[in-house]
């Protein structure tokens, strides 16, 4: 079996497009019941294209497990809905612009008054503080605000976009991390607690390390492309067919490299002897490594290099990791049937407890697919349910 420590655990996602939704499809993998509640609209996701039965991919991808309700947050009938959710809840996730929570009546403040143990994650572009407290952050602008734009794309290019949405999903990851921090801290205090995360801190941290760089250098970083500023040879090289990542990061796997595709001329040569001196004359390191690669194919380099402990693969295509036997081998793929998509592949979670993955409990919901249950719970009657549909408080399917 899995480990689900989250079981009983009851969370409302208020969150939408990437951040919030992956912190709360991974508390899901852990057991969590989670409540998204959407708008009437709908997480913005769902019109992301390309479509599976009307459904967005990225909202596919993030939503799994999830039970969704729509509400219209301005509506009376909707704010009491919330009322009685929250007093049953354990944690609040929520992506609003700074201050919309406030204006819904649903901001922090608002929702301990109803339940003090409630923890309350908030997530946000730039913190909700600050003079950019108010500034619209996706992950693009954080990516360019935060310097990571600066630091990518090839030597003498324009800057470029990670295309995968890392301070999104960065963000996410630390989200679920704190909100399981704050609710071992409230069993043991009995207290809930306010946890705020923000595309800008994550940002910055993922640039911890290049920040240092730097600190001690005095100089802004180059752009290196596929390369490492640090080490040399640890980039792409073209083979005869595709390319190829090889990476040298140690002395003993430089003088084996050398050897195995005997440029042992180089090994010896006091201008490589070191992984500083390889940097300091990168050019001169690189040119005859490149020559002598590009006279095979990929897959003969991959052979050769791997076989004698030399970090080497293939760059792929998304085709050529989903296929490959290693891939296929971990199980990280999940396939499930779901009544409104059809049959779905999907990226299962990225850990093992006792060799053992999470396996999803249930497909991404289609807009307010559950609102007629939730309500039920409630203790909301048929004619009550359909009162509320009849002025627009909520949607049902």
């Amino acid at each position: 079996m899995s480990i689900k420590p989250l079981v009983g655990t009851r969370i409302l996602d208020f969150s939408k497009v990437l951040a919030g939704p992956l912190c709360t499809q991974a508390l899901t993998d852990l057991g969590a019941e989670v409540i998204k509640i959407e708008s009437l609209e709908g997480d913005d996701t769902r019109g992301w294209p390309p479509f599976r039965e009307g459904d967005g991919a990225v909202f596919l991808a993030t939503n799994r497990g999830k039970r969704s309700i729509a509400i219209d947050l301005k509506s009376e009938g909707g704010k009491e809905i919330v009322r009685k959710l929250v007093r049953e809840a354990d944690v609040v996730v929520e992506s609003f612009g700074t201050g919309v929570a406030q204006r819904l009546g649903i901001d922090y403040e608002a929702l301990k008054a109803l339940n003090d143990k409630l923890v309350y994650c908030s997530i946000s572009g730039f913190g909700r503080t600050g003079p950019l407290a108010h500034a619209k952050g996706y992950d693009m602008i954080l990516q360019a605000f935060t310097g990571m734009c600066s630091i990518m794309g090839e030597p003498g290019s324009g800057p470029v976009r990670a295309p995968f949405s890392p301070v999104d999903q960065g963000t996410g990851m630390h989200a679920t991390s704190a909100i399981l921090a704050a609710l071992l801290e409230r069993g043991r205090t009995g207290r809930g607690c306010l946890v705020e995360v923000s595309l800008f801190e994550t940002g910055v941290a993922f640039l911890g390390y290049m920040f240092q760089a730097y600190w001690e250098r005095g100089t802004e970083p180059e752009r290196f492309g596929c390369a490492h500023e640090s080490l040399c040879p640890y980039e792409a090289f073209n083979a005869s067919d595709k390319s190829v990542l090889i990476g040298v990061a140690s002395e003993p796997l430089w003088r084996r490299f050398c050897e195995v595709v005997q440029l042992d001329d180089m090994k010896d040569d006091p201008r490589f002897k070191t992984n500083s001196l390889r940097v300091q004359n990168r050019e001169a390191t690189l040119a005859p490594i490149r020559e002598v690669v590009a006279k095979h194919p990929a897959a003969y380099w991959v052979d050769l290099l791997v076989g004698n402990g030399i970090p080497c693969t293939q760059i792929n295509s998304f085709s050529d990791v989903l296929n490959h036997p290693h891939t296929l081998d971990s199980g990280i793929i999940m396939h499930y049937e779901s009544p409104t998509h059809g049959k779905l592949n999907a990226i299962g979670p990225p850990v093992k407890y006792d060799g053992v993955r999470s396996e999803p409990t249930q497909a991404p919901a289609k807009l307010g697919e559950h609102t007629h249950a939730v309500l039920a719970e409630l203790g909301y009657t048929d004619q009550e349910i359909g009162q509320l549909q009849s002025v627009g408080a909520i949607a049902t399917v």
